[in-house]
């Protein structure tokens, strides 16, 4: 687990002054004519989030800029702005679960209007030109895709993207989804990345009515897995080592909830799987797993653990002809088209909304695992930006 956050700096005793998702304060701002945006971002590594100000440039001709209403908290946003992903360029606002209105659009811009509620996932910029950008599997880039924060923005200067603890963004329409209107706003942020993360695995495997899928660990990213298998007609089954999560697992609509430690209950589970997703991040063996898997079933690993797995014995994939494999997010089409699914089946993330002051509390409670199952932040509750940006 990543180490405690450091304390947030000591709060002014004054009452912080707030700013509502899509208010536009300018002020000096020596990038552009764009404007300022209130944030919460980190200074260093062991700063913890404290309050900045973005500077946000004018839309170009293909950009929309959006006025944002929430953000999704997502656990590696812990580990990018507590450093345990190596070098990183300071301040940085994280955020890449972002849900707004469309405030102003380029002059190119024909998909897009103000008014309109859209989102933004992990990704802001791809290269367009390589064989996965060009088959819509921009999280492939083969050039390398930007990320909607801590990543060069090589079309605008190399400036380090800034994401969405913030009021405002200005993004490549290209890179923008709309949302749909019968779906809960804050509670469709997650779906950007715990959504689309989970759901595109299972398209991938052709997930229909009568499949069998196991979910391996039941937090933001195990409870969408469920959620959407479900929602494909699938038959769910939950591994999980806490006997407390079985309640949990069985109210989220898994059929059926079995307790990896217990040898009896993994003996029983063999041979019943067709696909299991594992969203678990911390070291595990995967051998007892591929034993529950049928003949030509497969184990896609979403969770990244910080240390090494115990070693894949290869006589398990062999003997049953089973694919291990991996996942990214997904591209922006897959992405568009996991909301539109979510809006037929009316799917979308648990969530706990937070406000900006408590969001250094907010990691520390998913670092603990005490969320159910994803945070949120309420953007209105930003103070308003200062005259001069911090980045």
């Amino acid at each position: 687990m990543p180490p405690p956050l450091a304390k947030p700096a000591t709060p002014e005793p004054a009452a912080p002054e707030t700013v509502a998702p899509g208010s536009v304060t300018t002020g000096s701002n020596d990038s552009d004519d764009g404007s300022l945006a209130a944030a919460y971002g980190a200074t260093s590594a062991n700063s913890g989030l404290v309050p900045l100000t973005l500077a946000r440039r004018s839309p170009q001709a293909d950009d929309v800029e959006i006025a944002i209403e929430f953000c999704g908290l997502c656990h590696s946003d812990v580990h990018a702005v507590r450093g345990e992903w190596g070098g990183q360029a300071w301040p940085l606002v994280p955020g890449h679960e972002i849900v707004g209105t469309v405030s102003r659009v380029g002059a190119a811009v024909t998909d897009f209007a103000p008014g309109d509620r859209v989102g933004v996932g992990c990704i802001v910029d791809s290269c367009r030109e390589c064989e996965s950008c060009l088959d819509g599997l921009e999280q492939y880039c083969e050039n390398g895709m930007t990320g909607t924060y801590g990543a060069a923005d090589r079309r605008n200067g190399d400036a380090i993207t800034q994401g969405g603890y913030s009021s405002s963004i200005v993004v490549d329409r290209r890179y923008v989804l709309r949302v749909p209107d019968s779906l809960d706003p804050k509670a469709v942020a997650p779906l950007l990345c715990a959504g689309v993360t989970t759901y595109s695995p299972l398209r991938h495997f052709d997930v229909e009515e009568g499949d069998v899928v196991g979910v391996v660990g039941l937090g933001g990213l195990g409870h969408m897995a469920v959620k959407l298998a479900k929602a494909m007609g699938a038959r769910v089954v939950v591994f999980t080592t806490s006997e407390s999560k079985v309640p949990a697992a069985l109210e989220l609509g898994a059929d059926e909830v079995v307790l990896s430690r217990d040898e009896a209950a993994m003996d029983a589970a063999n041979r019943t799987i067709d696909l299991i997703i594992d969203t678990v991040a911390a070291p595990h063996d995967l051998n007892p797993l591929f034993r529950t898997l049928r003949v030509d079933g497969a184990l896609f690993q979403l969770g990244l653990p910080s240390e090494a797995m115990p070693p894949v014995n290869p006589r398990a994939l062999i003997r049953r002809r089973i694919a291990y494999a991996g996942s990214l997010i997904g591209g922006i089409a897959e992405t568009q088209e996991m909301l539109d699914f979510c809006a037929q089946h009316g799917v979308v993330a648990d969530i706990e909304v937070v406000r900006a002051e408590q969001l250094n509390e907010a990691y520390d409670r998913m670092v603990a695992g005490d969320v159910k199952y994803r945070f949120v932040l309420d953007t209105s509750t930003l103070r308003a930006p200062a005259e001069e940006a911090d980045a």
